[in-house]
């Protein structure tokens, strides 16, 4: 039987979701309580505060306390309650952003400089070879459609998947992201891929694992499978975007690339694009990509920059162009991915997410499953990284 805390926790998120669009990520709860939620005015932020604190004294320490504190924080936030961008995001998510040093970045340029084909500045060329691999517009949808079943195979290696998951497919246009998962319950998933947004060889087979298999589609299956259907936690149907949950799903997401791609799973999924007569040296391009993993530090950088310290817009691009090596549109795209009220605390869940989730994983598979089907905690995380790192 659900307990009335995991309701009352249900019926906070879907509230506070109706005064932001997308706060809350997914839901396949009990149809009702969502229907009351949506016919019911919005509460005012500060009740929402108030009924966070009354859940929170009624919780035991553990995974939906957790939950329950990042939700408090975002509607502290909406609330108008003042509240320092390290504080929010720490609220939020679990761990508290700091400044990288930019010798950081500087060293990951150094690394790309004997990685990249060509001569001149870094940025230059790193954005010569992205252009080199760029797939054709015309043929992602078929070419993801088909990496997909090549992914889903390996990830029945990994972990035994329901037999009546799946996904569909969608194209779609006009939108200024590259993929999105919805996930509908009933162990199905919406996947949607923009057509139109150029991708190279390489960011196609990042993109169609982290949000399939064993990425996002192949979390909230195995959670719905073994602790909503298996162990009756309601608490798991519904995904809030403000809470460490979006740090452990960005993580397994971007951590599931990484165990794909540097096995023989990657040879596999580069095969689909040879076979269509695109080119992919898979190793160097992994090369590439794993030098830049330091620099999306550079987007928490920026995110400090503008919400800890002010700065412009026209400062924080330029940051993120010398730092990220982003092209200007990218750069511009992720200043106002900084200034949404859903997504300005987000950035961080991608590197503190990945680095936090290999750190637990190390080099056992089965603790990687046990991300897909087990609330880990983002505590549990930070201790395995301190762990790794003393």
């Amino acid at each position: 039987m659900p307990s009335p805390a995991a309701e009352r926790y249900l019926r906070l998120g879907l509230q506070l979701g109706r005064h932001v669009d997308g706060l809350v990520d997914g839901y396949f709860g009990p149809p009702e309580l969502a229907e009351a939620v949506h016919a019911a005015p919005p509460p005012d932020p500060a009740a929402l505060v108030g009924a966070a604190d009354d859940l929170l004294a009624d919780l035991a320490d553990g995974w939906l306390r957790d939950q329950v504190v990042g939700v408090r924080t975002f509607a502290t936030v909406l609330a108008g309650e003042h509240m320092s961008y390290a504080d929010e995001v720490e609220g939020c998510y679990g761990v508290r952003p700091a400044y990288t040093d930019e010798a950081v970045f500087a060293a990951a340029h150094e690394r790309l400089d004997d990685l990249l084909p060509g001569h001149g500045r870094v940025a230059e060329r790193y954005r010569r070879w992205q252009e080199a691999q760029r797939v054709p517009a015309a043929q992602v949808e078929q070419l993801v459609a088909a990496v997909v079943e090549r992914a889903r195979s390996w990830t029945r290696e990994l972990v035994e998947l329901p037999a009546e998951e799946g996904i569909e497919l969608v194209a779609v246009h006009d939108v200024p992201w590259l993929a999105f998962t919805d996930y509908l319950g009933g162990l199905r998933s919406e996947v949607s891929v923009n057509v139109e947004l150029p991708r190279t060889a390489l960011e196609l087979l990042h993109l169609t694992v982290h949000e399939t298999y064993p990425g996002h589609h192949v979390e909230r299956t195995m959670k719905e499978h073994v602790l909503v259907r298996g162990r009756g936690l309601l608490e798991e149907t519904v995904v809030l975007v403000p809470t460490p949950q979006s740090l452990l799903t960005e993580g397994i997401a971007e951590l599931a690339v990484a165990m794909v791609l540097d096995s023989d799973g990657g040879d596999a999924l580069a095969a689909v694009l040879h076979d269509a007569g695109i080119p992919l040296d898979l190793g160097p391009a992994r090369a590439v990509e794993r030098a830049m993993e330091p620099c999306r530090w550079a987007e928490v950088n920026a995110a400090l920059m503008r919400h800890e310290h002010g700065a412009g817009e026209a400062e924080v691009v330029s940051y993120l162009q010398r730092w990220g090596l982003a092209e200007p549109e990218l750069a511009a795209h992720l200043v106002r991915f900084l200034d949404e009220p859903s997504s300005r605390s987000y950035v961080v869940t991608y590197p503190a997410g990945r680095e936090l989730c290999a750190a637990y994983v190390g080099d056992d598979p089965a603790r990687f499953v046990r991300l897909l089907t087990e609330q880990v905690r983002v505590r549990d995380l930070v201790a395995a990284a301190r762990d790794t790192s003393g």
